[in-house]
């Protein structure tokens, strides 16, 4: 890899580097700059709150957090998390990014609404760090009714309507990206050229359009019963706590693939770089993201088998589970098959890419567990639910995350980081992750519910594993800030195309990128993913 190229004459970061020229900016790769940045600073406060409440678990006795504290600690965590890191994450920084480079286009549809898009998630995220800063939210981060509507001694009311401001932060986004992918490919750019990226983030938007607007309705109808006395969730007023469930689900299930279907597309572009083949079965693997993002509408009754849902109903829904893992499989079973007799090349975003299939898997599978109506009974509320999450969230999400980071952050910035300190930190991740949360999985089989700190010592074992798992996990996380971070004070800048991989992107854009990425009309004639192509080793 070359890390002594000279710097493009004229790219995004030189082209005004004055605070006012960012904050001004209609630039889609600043904004996904500016997405990064805010988004590091959330993670930062959401992670701090997990190892703060992680450390209370490794003792059965409320040693260290009060109740209250506590439950504001892990609704914190949840929230944040959720509505400021995993949804936005990939849409908002690579997404932002990446959709203009790949089809061949100069910006987005919409260059001024995209920055209006980053204004309002910061909007959205500065009521709810308010609302944390002036005692916090004890809700959980699924706000559920009549307690957070009526009985909650909390900031419900700022919280609900930072994560309303911010919903509005994403059908923004999603609207500016299906518009852009449909208009604004360059010529040869055919549907069935694009890049899996590109189709996972067409289907992301989708979902984003139909399903935030019902979480949003939802969050102001709490706010509204909190504020004014209205009866819509409290059954003491003539409300009903289950509408709030299925409006709230309605949007929380999808939004489960919000935030790992631009993972699936991050995966899909690395792994044909790392093993220098086309995705075997393009076609099913672009279509299997579509039919996710229309199966995950019809599933969200499976979050309510303990609750006053007809068993009819819930025996539809458990089928419709079942349903959804066949496109997911579909792309598991198109990876694996990708990677047979490839040239892999082990770098720290295939690691990361691997180590997703690997925990995504075990997070997938744990899901038909759960899935099934007479096992959920028993694991309902308990630790078992937490691991799975994780599995799919965190030990997905987050390494199909720092697997994209790493992959297109030579071109993001032109600077090469150093190889040998990402792969270590990928591997700590890795086996901090697993001792994090594996061990849930039988504290929750064997019944311990979730969301309390005081709990039976048979559980301490399995709790003290999970504390020392998230401090190694930690360590791994700082290791790749670290390592990302000084590659930014390197001399010198990495080749155009320094993993050799296809794509508009790397073949057609300086790294970084110019301002308006592209210096000559760009023309596609091959189809994506053609490792064959000699025009792919010529800057590297």
């Amino acid at each position: 890899m070359n890390d002594s190229a000279e710097q493009p004459t004229y790219n995004y970061l030189t082209a005004g580097d004055t605070v006012k020229s960012w904050l001004l900016t209609v630039d889609h790769k600043r904004i996904g700059v500016l997405y990064l940045i805010a988004m590091t600073c959330f993670f930062l406060v959401g992670g701090t709150a997990a190892g703060l409440f992680r450390l209370e678990l490794a003792t059965h006795n409320p040693d260290v957090l009060s109740n209250d504290t506590y439950n504001k600690l892990f609704t914190m965590h949840g929230i944040i998390m959720v509505f400021f890191f995993l949804i936005p994450a990939v849409p908002g920084v690579l997404g932002n990014f990446l959709v203009p480079l790949m089809i061949g286009a100069k910006d987005v549809a919409f260059p001024r609404l995209n920055l209006a898009s980053w204004y309002i998630y910061m909007l959205g995220g500065s009521f709810t760090l308010l609302a944390v800063l002036l005692g916090g939210i004890d809700t959980g981060w699924t706000f559920y009714t009549p307690y957070s509507s009526v009985y909650a001694d909390s900031n419900v009311i700022l919280a609900g309507t930072g994560v309303f401001i911010t919903g509005f932060s994403s059908i923004l986004t999603g609207l500016n990206f299906i518009v852009t992918i449909h208009k604004m490919r360059a010529p040869g750019m055919t549907w069935m050229r694009l890049p899996l990226f590109i189709w996972a983030q067409y289907a992301t938007s989708i979902i984003n359009i139909l399903g935030t607007p019902v979480i949003a309705i939802t969050l102001l109808l709490v706010v509204f019963e909190r504020a004014f006395g209205f009866g819509i969730f409290d059954p003491a007023r003539g409300g009903d706590p289950v509408l709030y469930q299925h409006l709230f689900w309605f949007y929380s299930h999808p939004a489960v693939y919000i935030m790992i279907l631009p993972g699936f597309g991050v995966v899909s572009e690395v792994l044909a770089c790392c093993s220098r083949k086309r995705i075997y079965g393009y076609e099913f693997v672009a279509f299997s993201s579509l039919a996710i993002a229309a199966i995950g509408f019809f599933v969200w009754g499976h979050h309510m088998f303990t609750s006053s849902q007809s068993e009819y109903a819930a025996l539809i829904f458990s089928v419709l589970t079942y349903l959804v893992g066949i496109p997911t499989a579909i792309k598991i079973f198109n990876w694996t098959a990708t990677l047979y007799k490839g040239s892999i090349e082990l770098s720290a975003p295939m690691i990361y890419t691997l180590g997703f299939i690997g925990l995504f898997l075990v997070g997938g599978l744990t899901g038909l567990f759960l899935a099934t109506m007479a096992v959920n009974v028993h694991l309902h509320d308990t630790y078992f639910v937490v691991a799975h999450f994780h599995y799919v969230m965190v030990g997905g999400m987050m390494m199909a995350w720092l697997a994209g980071l790493h992959f297109w952050w030579p071109k993001m910035f032109g600077k090469m980081y150093n190889e040998f300190w990402a792969r270590i930190g990928a591997v700590v991740i890795f086996f901090g992750f697993n001792f994090t949360f594996f061990p849930q999985f039988i504290a929750g089989y064997m019944g311990m519910p979730r969301r309390y700190h005081v709990y039976a010592p048979e559980y301490q074992p399995f709790q003290m594993l999970s504390t020392t798992g998230a401090f190694f996990m930690g360590i791994g996380l700082l290791i790749c800030m670290v390592t990302l971070i000084s590659s930014l004070f390197k001399k010198g800048y990495c080749g155009r195309n320094p993993f050799k991989a296809t794509g508009l992107e790397w073949n057609q854009a300086a790294s970084p990128p110019n301002t308006h990425n592209f210096t000559a009309p760009v023309v596609v004639d091959v189809e994506a993913y053609d490792y064959t192509d000699e025009r792919i080793y010529q800057d590297a």
